[in-house]
C-alpha cells in the first residue's frame, strides 16, 4: 500500500518513543511532522551543557537485550559498536573497610553456563546462597518467568527464600536499576520479564551497554538527521495543548496522531475527548519515581577500578547506589557520576548534604581521602519515571479515539520505564498506523 502518497502523521513528543515512531513511519514512506515542546530532542534522555561540557541529564545504561533500540540505532546510522561500550554484566561492591566486598561477573561463556559460572564464582556470597539462587532461577525458568498473580519483588524474593548477600547485592540492585522502583513496591512480573530477556536469554543479552558518547549523539541527533533526510519535519518549542476534532494541530490536519509524551501530558490531551476520558483518568493516576545524578569534577588523574561501582548495596544507613567513571566511558577524565534511583532518604538531603554523603561513602569504598572537586552539579528528575508497581494497568498503543495512538515507556507492558520500552512503544504505534502490528502489540479501547 502506498501510504506516503496520502498519509500525513503528527508525532507529538521528540523523546526516544516519538523519534522511534517517526523513523519507522518515514522508512515506510509516510510524511511525518514531529512537534516537540522543548528546544531540544531526546526527552528525558538528552544532553545538557554543564560547566562548558556536554553531559547527560542522567546516566543511562542499556542492555544487550535491547533489540529494538539497537536496530533503530543502526537504521539511523548510529553504530552501536562505536557508540556503546559492551561489557559482560559485572556488579562490584568493594565495601568500606569493615565490610566484606561483593563481586559478580558473568564470563563470556555460552548460556546458561555464563550465569552458572558467574554465580558460583561470585565473591562475598556463601555456597548455600549460590545454590539457592540457581534453584530459584530454574523455578522461574520452568514457569516461563510467569507468575499466576503479580506481587512485589520483595514478596517474590521472600517466597523463593532469596536472602543474604545475593539479595542485597544482586536481586534488589537489579530491580532498582531496571524498574526505578524499590523492591518493596516493584512489580515482580515486570522484574521477571527483564530477567527472562537478559540473564535468562542468550549470553550477549546480559551484557551491559554503557554509552561512550553523550545521549544526543547516541540516538536523538542521528534520528533527527534521518528524519530530515527522509523529508520529515521537526518543530521545536512547539508544545501541543489540544488535538482538534479532525485531528487538527495548530490549524493543520493529520491522518493520525502519535502522542509520544509522558503520562500526565497524555492524560491532559486525552481528557479533552469523551472517548478517551477513562484512559486519561488512568494515566493521570500514575505515581512517579525520582532519579538524581550527581556530577563531580575531580582531578583528571582520579580513576575508579571499574567503569561502574556499587556503593551501599541496600544499606539503610547510606544513600549511595552507583557511581560511574565518565573518564573510562566518555573520555571526561576525573568526572564521576553518582546515580540515585527510586524514592529514598536521599530525597530529603539538599544538594550540599547529598554531595557530602556520597563523597564520604565513595572515600570509604576507595579507602582513601578524595580531593575536592572543581565543581559539583546535582540533576534531580522528580518525576523521572512512572512507579512500576504490581498489577499496574497499562494502556494499549491504539486509543478509543480513531487516529490517535500512544507511545511512551508506560505503553510497553512487558518492560519497565527504560529506553527499550520507549523505542518499542514508538515502533508499535507506527506499525499500528501502517497496519503491520508489532510483536505483542495490543489493540482495543486503550485500556487493559
Amino acid at each position: 500500500m502506498d501510504l506516503g502518497a496520502r498519509m500525513r502523521v503528527a508525532v507529538v513528543g521528540g523523546g526516544w518513543a516519538g523519534l522511534a515512531a517517526a523513523v519507522e513511519l518515514l522508512a515506510a514512506g509516510v510524511e511525518v511532522v514531529v512537534h516537540e515542546a522543548a528546544r531540544r530532542l531526546g526527552g528525558r534522555a538528552r544532553s545538557v551543557v554543564m560547566h562548558g561540557q556536554r553531559l547527560d541529564n542522567g546516566q543511562h545504561i542499556l542492555s544487550g537485550a535491547y533489540g529494538e533500540t539497537l536496530r533503530l540505532m543502526q537504521q539511523v546510522g548510529a553504530d552501536p559498536a562505536r557508540l556503546l561500550h559492551r561489557v559482560p554484566l559485572a556488579l562490584c561492591f568493594p565495601g568500606a573497610a569493615s565490610e566484606r566486598p561483593f563481586a559478580l561477573r558473568l564470563p563470556r561463556l555460552p548460556a546458561p553456563w555464563h550465569l552458572a559460572v558467574g554465580l558460583f564464582s561470585a565473591r562475598g556470597a556463601s555456597l548455600g546462597e549460590k545454590l539457592a539462587a540457581l534453584r530459584c532461577l530454574r523455578r522461574w525458568q520452568g514457569t516461563g518467568y510467569r507468575l499466576a498473580a503479580d506481587c512485589s519483588v520483595a514478596a517474590l524474593l521472600d517466597r523463593d527464600r532469596q536472602f543474604g548477600a545475593l539479595r542485597r547485592f544482586l536481586w534488589e540492585p537489579l530491580c532498582l536499576a531496571a524498574l526505578n522502583t524499590p523492591a518493596a513496591d516493584a512489580s515482580a512480573q515486570v522484574f521477571l520479564n527483564v530477567l527472562r530477556d537478559t540473564v535468562g536469554g542468550a549470553r550477549a543479552a546480559s551484557d551491559l551497554l554503557l554509552p561512550a558518547v553523550e545521549l544526543d549523539a547516541l540516538f536523538a541527533q542521528p534520528a533527527a538527521e534521518f528524519i530530515r533526510a527522509h523529508g520529515g519535519e521537526i518543530r521545536l518549542s512547539a508544545r501541543v495543548e489540544q488535538i482538534g476534532e479532525s485531528l487538527g494541530i495548530a490549524g493543520e490536519r493529520y491522518a493520525a496522531v502519535v502522542l509520544a509524551v509522558d503520562a500526565p501530558h497524555a492524560a491532559a490531551l486525552l481528557a479533552q475527548h469523551g472517548q478517551t476520558a477513562d484512559l486519561a483518568r488512568l494515566l493521570a493516576g500514575y505515581r512517579c519515581e525520582p532519579i538524581a545524578t550527581v556530577y563531580c569534577a575531580y582531578p583528571r588523574e582520579l580513576r575508579l577500578s571499574e567503569p561502574m561501582l556499587g556503593l551501599a548495596g541496600g544499606s539503610p544507613t547510606r544513600v549511595g547506589q552507583w557511581v560511574f567513571d565518565r573518564g573510562a566511558l566518555c573520555g571526561n577524565d576525573g568526572l564521576l557520576a553518582f546515580v540515585l534511583s527510586g524514592r529514598g532518604a536521599w530525597e530529603e538531603l539538599d544538594n550540599s548534604a547529598l554531595f557530602a554523603a556520597l563523597a564520604g561513602e565513595l572515600a570509604g569504598v576507595l579507602r582513601r581521602r578524595l580531593p575536592d572537586p572543581a565543581w559539583v552539579r546535582v540533576v534531580r528528575e522528580r518525576r523521572a519515571t512512572y512507579s512500576c508497581r504490581p498489577g499496574l494497568p497499562r494502556p494499549a498503543a491504539q486509543t478509543a479515539r480513531r487516529g490517535v495512538w500512544l507511545a511512551g515507556d508506560y505503553v510497553c507492558d512487558e518492560y519497565p520505564a527504560t529506553l527499550e520500552a520507549a523505542v518499542r512503544s514508538g515502533v508499535a504505534a507506527a506499525r499500528g498506523i501502517l497496519g503491520a502490528p508489532a510483536a505483542g502489540q495490543r489493540a482495543g479501547n486503550g485500556l487493559t
